[in-house]
């Protein structure tokens, strides 16, 4: 070695030793140990605090939307309970039966990151992902039913009581699911490319995805055979609140019979109440005399004014009979429905991209976990994920009673 490379060898060196004295600590630590910590406990405890930090963020993001529902039901309450009647909570108690079983598989997940159980965590892992895939297949078919019908958010909102499903709208279903075929078909040609190669790593990672993208087309099948048994059950319960719907259940002709029977017994109502007056009695004993034509003109005329105004007539007296003090309001009146719907996209829209998130942690922990990098010592990203999914589906917890079961 000559005298330059001595020289030059020594001053890298010497330029090491300076860089480790900066950090603190000297280059000899595990590879997940991070340069700024001087032990793994402190690293964990760390992000720990961190991860807590942001999940309370997370809850004071979701309390204003609780809020908001709060005060719009406290202001129509009768608006709450009539559309919530479109919401199947069927699918809602599916899906919150499928976030309860993934809470289990991800806490269970942490516990074989812990024990560094490598086939379990990767299992474990995988199930977490199909569950949540399975809720977003559910939810799939929930928005596109709704879409559908026109049970949009406020200014959007079409629904039409004696068209409750009117065609001629896009295919919101095959919207929703073209990109998880996408996805579907691009892990099922890395898994064939994978085998062919023989790049085993690979193979492992797309087996599990695989089955994961899969997942999302039977939570598909499972709505639609749950809502298809449902709709018409939401569509007869949800008649109950509007004038229009009253439509949906009785035909035209049906509808004529009853206006026009309800109208004479109006008009009948009307003349006895009229003739019940001692006013009256006199006024037909006079006119009784058929010389007397300007007392029976007079007496036709109040009948039929009766008739014109179906009800009563305003005399000169201060009560007034057969006003309406009360009457029922149409609740699915796009002004109104469209509050409701407008709070129920916004809140469980942004808990569906809450879920779409924990897909994407959720599989680059499945890659890490087929290459083994977690250990006893370095088992954080996992449990942080796992304090993650759990906020979601406690989130969901507190949703599904509020918008599907409360009326």
């Amino acid at each position: 070695m000559s005298t330059t490379d001595v020289q030059t060898t020594e001053t890298g060196a010497s330029a090491s030793a300076s860089s480790d004295s900066t950090h603190g600590h000297d280059h000899d630590h595990p590879s997940f140990l991070a340069h700024h910590f001087d032990t793994p406990e402190q690293q964990f405890d760390s992000g720990k605090l961190g991860m807590w930090l942001f999940l309370v963020t997370e809850v004071l993001f979701f309390s204003g939307m609780f809020c908001a529902y709060a005060i719009f039901r406290m202001l129509r309450p009768e608006v709450f309970e009539g559309c919530s009647q479109f919401l199947n909570t069927k699918l809602g108690a599916i899906n919150t039966g499928v976030l309860l079983f993934s809470s289990l598989t991800m806490a269970w997940a942490v516990r074989c990151a812990q024990t560094e159980e490598y086939k379990k965590l990767t299992a474990l892992l995988a199930t977490t992902l199909s569950c949540a895939m399975v809720f977003l297949g559910v939810k799939s078919i929930e928005y596109s039913h709704k879409w559908g019908m026109g049970l949009n958010p406020a200014g959007l909102f079409t629904y039409d009581p004696a068209n409750p499903h009117p065609g001629g709208h896009p295919n919101y279903l095959l919207w929703l699911c073209i990109p998880f075929i996408a996805i579907t078909i691009g892990v099922a040609i890395w898994l064939v490319v994978s085998f062919l190669k023989k790049n085993t790593f690979q193979f492992e990672c797309a087996k599990p995805l695989l089955v994961v993208c899969l997942s999302f087309f039977a939570g598909v099948g499972l709505g639609t055979i749950l809502e298809s048994g449902e709709s018409a059950e939401h569509h007869a319960a949800a008649g109950d609140h509007g004038d229009g719907d009253a439509h949906a259940e009785h035909g035209d002709g049906d509808h004529a019979d009853h206006a026009v029977a309800d109208h004479d017994a109006d008009v009948d109502s009307a003349v006895a109440a009229m003739e019940d007056s001692g006013d009256l009695v006199a006024l037909e004993t006079l006119a009784a005399d058929e010389s007397n034509t300007g007392l029976q003109n007079q007496l036709d005329a109040r009948r039929r004014q009766y008739e014109v105004a179906g009800s009563s007539v305003v005399s000169d007296v201060d009560e007034v009979d057969g006003t309406i003090e009360k009457a029922t309001q149409n609740v699915f009146t796009p002004r109104t429905a469209g509050v409701f719907f407008s709070i129920y996209y916004c809140m469980t829209g942004i808990h569906a991209i809450h879920i779409l998130a924990g897909i994407g942690v959720l599989v680059w922990l499945l890659v890490r976990s087929i290459r083994q990098d977690f250990n006893r010592q370095y088992f954080g990203p996992v449990d942080y994920v796992g304090l993650y999914w759990h906020l979601v589906d406690l989130i969901w917890i507190y949703l599904f009673p509020l918008l599907y079961l409360i009326r």
